[in-house]
């Protein structure tokens, strides 16, 4: 840290925690805690620590279940299995937000401001590719990088929408089951690690974080349905922005019971700052329910194991003001029973050439910024459908009939790899046509086997020398 602690934060700091602010202060001399979190989409845990060459150099974060600290030197983003999905690198404080959310398969779940990703990747992880996951962010450039993290740890059941809280919240009255709000903060518990957080910090600012958070806070309520769970985070020390937060909303919506109120201390824990609050929303009185129209505004085209069907749903003036037109989808049927042995289902939504796959009972997404539609399949060119990378991430070796299977015990097998991530091609002599491409049984991208050449089909924008 470069920057000198602000003096106002020193003395407000020092009120708080009275005889432990010296050992407070210390901690900004320690290193910071570096950790990264097993993604259960690719594999369990054990498997990980099995196959993962460095796993003696890990301990467990003991908040999160798929959570492990690794020293410094280890430097796990250069690793073929980040670039696999196959871990997030997060701090390790942030993961205990998600893990308290505790979502299950098959629920609907709501990310409000969910770059770049952390959290919304563990809540994924843990519905395991059922229900529905919205991640919205509402600056562009971030929400970019969150869409980016989710395509690479192989999520399916995740809509990446670019909107502000007050456009979402009428398009979504109670119809989530568990919401997150990673609120936007004064950054107070990132002191440590960043510079920026503390040039920018001010008392006025932490009083407009928290205005800016009782409106956030009050969008989310409309979104959550009865019953449903709420989980507030931050990583920041401001009593205005956590427990104030939290108070001034209970008391604007007494339906609400604070069932859990966390604070991390770095000068306590392995990890930086942070804040989180369990809020549970009661159930309502009598047989009275809440149910979310949906309508998507398009002729729908469902997927169910692997046979395509056509809704009749949608006018044909509805699909021409949109200027849709219902593609040949022969192509993708083709691949989808020749290239993989197990059924996808969903529904499919075509953006022009692009073609993603959202759960059969997807909400509305017309007058929406999405920047990814559940999971992109490919894109359909003139007579010929061309698989993905979101789509390769998505899927085990089982699930694929023709694939090159790597080892990292055997190094020309981790060269390989780390020249395939690079967009090297290498000699393959066996059946020709779509090969998925794993290293330990992780997926790397696809490959196209022609003239005894692996053509590599690895994205030109994600090729990177490892």
């Amino acid at each position: 840290m470069s920057f000198p602690l602000p003096q106002d934060f020193m003395k407000r700091m020092q009120e708080m925690l009275g005889s432990e602010y010296d050992a407070f202060l210390q901690s900004y001399e320690n290193t910071n805690y570096q950790a990264l979190r097993v993604n259960r989409l690719k594999g369990t845990v054990e498997d990980f620590l099995n196959t993962f060459e460095f796993s003696e150099n890990l301990s467990p974060v003991t908040w999160a279940c798929d959570g492990f600290y690794y020293p410094e030197t280890l430097r796990p983003g250069k690793h073929p299995y980040h670039e696999a999905g196959v871990y997030y690198i997060q701090e390790p404080s942030a993961m205990m937000p998600a893990a308290l959310l505790d979502a299950q398969p098959g629920e609907r779940v709501l990310d409000l401001c969910a770059a770049p990703g952390g959290k919304s990747t563990q809540i994924a992880s843990a519905m395991q590719q059922q229900g529905i996951l919205v991640s919205n962010e509402i600056h562009p450039a971030r929400a970019k990088i969150l869409s980016e993290n989710i395509e690479r740890m192989g999520i399916r059941n995740a809509i990446v929408t670019n909107e502000s809280p007050q456009t979402l919240s009428p398009r979504f009255p109670s119809y989530f089951d568990r919401i997150m709000v990673d609120a936007p903060c004064s950054g107070e518990g990132m002191f440590r690690k960043n510079d920026e957080a503390v040039s920018q910090w001010s008392p006025e600012n932490v009083q407009l974080c928290a205005d800016r958070q009782d409106e956030i806070l009050d969008c989310a309520d409309q979104m959550l349905r009865p019953g449903g769970t709420l989980v507030y985070s931050t990583c920041t020390f401001a009593t205005a922005e956590n427990e104030g937060s939290i108070s001034r909303f209970t008391a604007r919506h007494p339906e609400y019971e604070v069932i859990d109120q966390k604070r991390l201390w770095p000068h306590k824990i392995k990890g930086e700052g942070h804040f989180v609050a369990v809020l549970k929303k009661r159930e309502l009185s009598g047989s009275a329910t809440f149910v979310h129209a949906v309508n998507t505004g398009k002729c729908d085209i469902l997927l169910r194991d692997n046979r395509l069907e056509t809704g009749n749903s949608n006018t044909k003036k509805k699909e021409k003001k949109k200027g849709l037109s219902q593609p040949d989808l022969t192509p993708i049927q083709e691949f989808l029973t020749t290239t993989l042995s197990v059924s996808l289902s969903g529904k499919i939504e075509t953006f022009g050439e692009q073609i993603y796959l959202l759960p059969e009972d997807a909400p509305s997404l017309a007058g929406l910024r999405v920047l990814r539609a559940g999971l992109h399949l490919g894109t359909l060119l003139k007579n010929r459908f061309e698989p993905s990378h979101a789509l390769a991430l998505s899927l085990h070796p089982g699930d694929v009939v023709c694939k090159v299977m790597l080892t990292s015990s055997r190094i020309e097998d981790v060269r390989t790899a780390c020249d395939f991530i690079g967009g090297q091609t290498f000699p393959y002599a066996d059946a020709k046509g779509w090969h998925f491409i794993c290293l330990d049984g992780y997926g790397l991208g696809w490959g196209k086997a022609a003239g005894g050449i692996m053509k590599n089909h690895y994205p030109k924008g994600l090729r990177k020398i490892l």
